[in-house]
């Protein structure tokens, strides 16, 4: 039995996460638009092409992201005591395809599953398996979809049954640090901008930001040249543009920022143990501001 863990200044006892039963891969119907790694697991290169999108592709999006956010909607309303992160895995892949999508993750550089369910110590790329969700647990639930020769991502952390206050707390920080930074979004801004919007939300509240992981370009390709780093960096120079589609994605740790990666190579926990959550939105650059595509 996994050790558990009390002596920590929110005072909660914590039983770490760990690894389940691995269900069977899920089955793709033959008429679904399959991206180029759906048989191979293996992604091209991240290519260096323009990030300003075409008014088609931002069309597409525009689609595809919406179509995102409902699958997520239909899976974060099946969360409850007592359920598998495993069914929630077969309720998003379902999902997508009755959106007439493909579940992005499957088989991406080998992933063997549809959706990421990342619970409790996870920041991120839980493995969806047998783990049941307990009371006062929070699951974060991340979707990317494919449709129409593009990628639809989003996520949300959701809480199950009654969480304690400091974790809330967590949790709504995060959210909170997601809309400010949507806020800073506008042609002329910096990608650091982004990141030091983040920073201004979270740490006077004695919370970390996930480094190790970051938002990314999104539209043809899962992951393009874009990178958005959730922190503030001075080096982030980069300057946004109309038509410019990437994800802001903060994770945000109750403890610090570092992280563990199981040996599965995709599971990455708090090395403290202590709660992660995370939010994320697919973000369109336009003229005036930014355009959060995926609204449910």
């Amino acid at each position: 039995m996994a050790k558990n863990y009390s002596d920590n200044k929110y005072g909660l006892t914590i039983e770490p996460v760990t690894k389940g039963i691995l269900s069977p891969t899920r089955v793709v119907p033959p008429f679904i638009q399959k991206p180029s790694y759906a048989d191979t697991g293996q992604p091209p290169a991240i290519s260096r092409t323009p990030v300003i999108c075409s008014e088609d592709v931002i069309e597409r999006m525009r689609s595809t992201c919406k179509a995102a956010a409902r699958v997520l909607q239909k899976t974060m309303a099946a969360v409850r005591e007592g359920i598998t992160t495993d069914e929630l895995d077969e309720i998003a892949h379902n999902a997508c395809i009755a959106e007439g999508g493909y579940p992005s993750p499957l088989n991406y550089h080998g992933y063997p599953k549809s959706v990421c369910t990342s619970v409790n110590e996870v920041i991120c790329h839980g493995i969806p398996d047998s783990t049941k969700l307990k009371n006062g647990d929070i699951v974060n639930i991340d979707v990317t979809i494919f449709k129409d020769g593009v990628h639809g991502d989003t996520n949300a952390t959701v809480l199950v049954g009654d969480v304690p206050e400091s974790v809330q707390k967590l949790v709504e920080a995060t959210r909170k640090s997601l809309e400010n930074a949507i806020k800073v979004v506008k042609p002329g801004a910096r990608v650091r901008d982004i990141g030091r919007a983040i920073e201004k939300t979270v740490k006077p509240k004695g919370y970390s930001v996930v480094e190790a992981f970051c938002g990314h370009g999104i539209g043809e390709e899962f992951h393009n040249s874009l990178y958005i780093p959730h922190y503030y960096d001075a080096r982030e120079k980069k300057v946004l543009k109309a038509g410019m589609i990437f994800t802001i994605e903060p994770m945000i740790n109750m403890g610090t920022y570092k992280e563990e990666i199981w040996e599965d190579n995709w599971t990455a926990t708090t090395k403290d143990k202590l709660p992660s959550a995370q939010f994320e939105h697919t973000i369109l650059v336009t003229e005036k501001g930014a355009e959060i595509l995926t609204l449910p």
